[in-house]
């Protein structure tokens, strides 16, 4: 009987290692190895994997991850402000900080990085950079008519 409580004493103890190896967190340089970057990998990334059938790299990347901040770009992307702006289009792209993308009429792209900007800040670079859409016209309605 005694063998038996040491085997599973033993064995709890090794689940209970392997359990705290699993929450652990590896180091920037061990992350940096396995070609994560904890600067930038946020932890809704590895839920990701799975989709793509790579469950083995889901571990190390939970360990190298960051949660997402809730941030003001968040905040307004949540909110019913982005819908006031008719010309603009908000794409998710897991693991890239956030970021504006701007094309002008002729294709030229501008990238600007909004990591840190207000909700206020954002709303006014819209209003200030979006071109107004063009009002719909009613077909009865003629270029002279005021």
């Amino acid at each position: 009987m005694e063998g038996l409580a040491t085997s599973a004493f033993l064995s709890l103890s090794v689940l209970y290692l392997m359990i705290s190896y699993v929450r652990s967190e590896l180091s920037v340089e061990d992350c940096l190895a396995l070609g994560y970057n904890r600067a930038t990998l946020f932890c809704s990334s590895c839920d990701l994997l799975e989709k793509f059938e790579l469950n083995s790299l889901k571990t190390d990347c939970l360990q190298c991850c960051k949660a997402e901040d809730p941030g003001p770009v968040q905040a307004f992307v949540k909110s019913d402000r982005p819908g006031k702006f008719p010309n603009l289009q908000v794409k998710y792209l897991g693991g890239q900080m956030p970021q504006i993308r701007l094309i002008d009429a002729d294709g030229n792209e501008e990238t600007l990085s909004i990591t840190k900007w207000d909700t206020d800040t954002i709303v006014e670079f819209l209003q200030t950079h979006l071109e107004a859409p063009e009002p719909e016209r009613d077909d009865n309605t003629s270029d002279n008519e005021i």
